[in-house]
């Protein structure tokens, strides 16, 4: 296999979306995994979570202009944790539907400690926090699309 060879199978991973792949042959064998690790971000406010329609309705046109928020309500958040998806996927709160939720609001969490499922290509993925603190805001509906780097729940920080 030529080096560009590698490079187009990259990018094809890399587009495609997969999170791991391996493939062997008599001559070589490639494995790719790419980092999945949740990603923080301090002091940021969330953007808003839109309801996603069905993929078959038609999509309404976007208004013009959004009204700002108001700045008292930035501030107060601006002083949380943002835990943000690490990938694209369906968020679940809960390991089964007879089953509890990881995390409610008002639930104290350390590092480590699951907050919820991310499925993505039947692949259900146990997202980890890697902050400490307090939950005070979960942003996404229990089993909705979300998108990469889109923010779950917002945390106070011990």
């Amino acid at each position: 296999m030529e080096i560009k060879d590698i490079q187009k199978l990259l990018d094809f991973i890399a587009n495609s979306g997969l999170d791991e792949v391996n493939i062997e042959t008599g001559e070589f064998k490639v494995s790719v995994k790419r980092n999945t690790a949740a990603t923080y971000v301090t002091a940021a406010a969330p953007a808003p979570v839109a309801q996603i329609a069905q993929a078959s309705a038609p999509q309404p046109a976007a208004p013009a202009a959004q009204p700002a928020a108001p700045a008292a309500a930035k501030a107060d958040e601006s002083k949380y944790l943002t835990i943000k998806s690490p990938m694209i996927g369906t968020f679940y709160r809960a390991g089964g539907t007879d089953k509890p939720s990881f995390v409610e609001i008002g639930d104290d969490i350390t590092t480590g400690k699951v907050v919820c499922i991310i499925e993505a290509m039947k692949l259900f993925n146990e997202i980890e926090s890697e902050v400490s603190g307090r939950i005070v805001k979960v942003l996404v509906e229990n089993a909705t699309p979300v998108e990469y780097d889109q923010p779950l729940f917002l945390v106070e920080p011990n």
